[in-house]
């Protein structure tokens, strides 16, 4: 059932309250380390990565020096991650587009960015709203878990979770909505049991099967 629009605000406000201006999780330095710890965050944990990114961030923080470091040289730096050979693969030519068509500056539209190897909607939103300051909405498992429990976004794939959330959070909210939801998904609202008796937003929430 579909959240009450003075619901989905104050579903929004209560979060806001607990968490004011929360930031990402990934550590990095610029625009483009953020890409890279984003494109490799995929089926990893973010501190996983980012036990891996602080040796390499040392070395390589731009496109120019992953390309001067190799595909070689850039495997044993994220070799502890998941799917390491072909996340170096697309980060390599990643770094390869970004400096042959954009001098080696990371875009700042989803149009752009997901043209780059490896870089879907989910990683593109991230760096559009963790860097760029932009209000987009990056659905993964955990925002899309919180917005079909609750009722605040229903949809069948990430792409319609996205489409919904856009159109129903209120225009304060957005540039922090998904990291809320992320975070109520990870750490409240989890997978296999949420903690509903210590959710803030559990009496605005159309889930059926409530943890006692």
């Amino acid at each position: 059932m579909p959240m009450k629009q003075q619901d989905i605000y104050d579903f929004f406000s209560r979060l806001q309250k607990q968490n004011p201006a929360p930031e990402s999780e990934l550590e990095y330095t610029n625009a483009y380390t953020l890409l890279i710890a984003v494109t490799l965050s995929a089926q990893s944990t973010d501190t996983g990565v980012n036990k891996a990114t602080r040796s390499l961030f040392k070395v390589a923080d731009t496109p120019q020096k992953i390309l001067g470091l190799g595909i070689d040289g850039l495997k044993p730096f994220i070799k502890t991650i998941g799917l390491y050979n072909n996340k170096a693969k697309n980060i390599m030519a990643a770094a390869e587009m970004l400096v042959e068509k954009h001098g080696g500056i990371v875009p700042d539209t989803i149009e752009e960015l997901v043209k780059l190897p490896g870089v879907g909607r989910k990683t593109a939103n991230v760096v559009l709203n963790v860097f760029f300051k932009q209000p987009t909405m990056a659905v993964d498992t955990h925002v899309a878990r919180v917005a079909n429990r609750t009722g605040l976004a229903p949809g069948k794939n990430p792409d319609e979770v996205e489409k919904e959330l856009l159109k129903v959070v209120p225009i304060e909210f957005g540039l922090y909505a998904h990291h809320w939801l992320i975070l109520h998904g990870r750490y409240v609202c989890k997978s296999r049991k949420p903690d509903c008796p210590n959710c803030i937003v559990s009496d605005l929430c159309a889930f059926k099967d409530k943890t006692i």
